[in-house]
């Protein structure tokens, strides 16, 4: 995850002192966690990496095994815990383990489509203090419920946002990038200043659960540059003008080499603190700074990672299956730089991303090939040049 807004602003008030969250040895610290509390969603959207549906999912956790798992992951020194989904509200305990977190001193996120928040129930969404509510948004209203094949979903995920705002809880809204929202992406970032909205997640489109079978929809090179550009554009203005604003990216490591030309040319007195802040950042932190326990209690080195486990959290502690004793997967990803091949084994720029996100590698067929969604040209990597970046073309 690449923290646009940090950077800036740490360029933008250097007496403000160092940039905090550097990487560290990998598999030393505790991982942020994103647990997939049930399967289950209300939705079907068409880049669900979890390929949930609105059905029962069986052998998932029950309370006692939830809240036995919160405990487990406090033990393990775990500081931020993500409960997701599926759609985590459809969990008749959700607000009940939501409290158990925050009473262990968690900082404690909710990750929800938005359509089940309303009058019922934003009381026990206020009492649950969540630090982030993350609502996710994939376009205006006919693209938003096209991609999420549900007619109304946009609006309703929209007056979530308003219930939140009202009661002062923090909210992101999130966005997937895709070649049908792209075009409509100044109108989502104008979104966030017509619903007060304090966080923008952009999350590039990774080929794992449906999203594997969405992948023809991708967002091209060209266009994926291009919004990269609007969001440092704005993300700066807001530094300038002090607006408490964060805009984030995800899923795409190479936005920070991106970030670091644009800087390059806007600001070039900061290129060379910048580059050293990315540097301690490191790029990819999935099995390492990044965990993700699914319904079941398996552990993934992320959420895109469902087709191999590390571990289980009801046979082994997660302090075992993550720090003590990991899976040679997990001490392979924690490789720093990673030994990866093709375009990303000679980029110069390999001990910033390290090596991107593997699971879009894996999807071509080579967990350890260069990651596809790299949109970076072979000069800007260091190399011949001998392909182009493609021209914007809508499907």
């Amino acid at each position: 995850m690449l923290r646009i807004s940090h950077y800036l602003r740490a360029l933008a008030r250097p007496e403000a002192g160092p940039v905090l969250g550097a990487r560290g040895t990998p598999g030393t610290r505790p991982p942020v966690v994103i647990w997939n509390l049930l399967r289950r969603c209300n939705l079907t959207c068409k880049h669900c990496y979890a390929t949930s549906a609105d059905s029962e999912f069986r052998d998932e956790l029950d309370t006692a095994e939830a809240l036995r798992v919160i405990d487990d992951l406090h033990a393990a020194g775990v500081k931020v815990l993500i409960l997701s989904g599926g759609e985590p509200l459809l969990r008749e305990d959700i607000f009940e383990l939501s409290a158990y977190a925050r009473d262990k001193g968690f900082f404690v996120a909710l990750s929800t489509n938005g359509t089940l928040i309303d009058a019922g129930n934003i009381a026990q969404i206020v009492a649950a203090r969540y630090d982030y509510v993350g609502i996710s948004i994939d376009g205006l209203e006919a693209v938003h419920d096209d991609w999420r094949q549900l007619k109304g979903s946009f609006a309703a995920s929209m007056h979530a946002i308003d219930l939140c705002r009202a009661h002062d809880i923090r909210v992101g809204l999130r966005t997937t990038l895709t070649q049908y929202n792209y075009p409509q992406l100044p109108e989502i970032l104008a979104l966030m200043r017509e619903h007060d909205v304090q966080k923008f997640y952009l999350s590039h489109l990774n080929y794992s659960g449906r999203g594997k079978r969405s992948r023809k929809a991708d967002a091209h090179h060209r266009m994926t540059r291009d919004a990269m550009g609007q969001l440092f554009e704005q993300a700066w203005a807001d530094v300038m003008s002090g607006r408490d604003t964060d805009f984030v990216t995800g899923n795409n490591d190479a936005d920070a080499i991106l970030l670091l030309q644009w800087v390059r040319e806007r600001l070039p007195q900061h290129a060379a603190r910048l580059e050293k802040m990315l540097r301690a950042w490191g790029g990819n932190a999935s099995g390492s700074g990044i965990a993700n326990i699914d319904n079941t209690g398996a552990v993934h080195p992320d959420t895109y990672w469902w087709q191999h486990t590390v571990g289980n959290v009801r046979q082994r502690s997660f302090r075992d299956i993550w720090l003590d004793n990991p899976d040679p997967l997990l001490l392979r990803l924690r490789e720093h730089p990673r030994a990866v091949e093709g375009r990303c084994a000679e980029c110069q720029w390999l001990s910033i991303c390290n090596g991107n996100t593997r699971t879009r590698a894996w999807a071509e067929g080579n967990l350890w090939g260069e990651d596809p969604g790299c949109y970076l040209s072979d000069t800007e990597i260091g190399l011949p040049e001998t392909r182009c970046i493609p021209s914007v073309q809508l499907a």
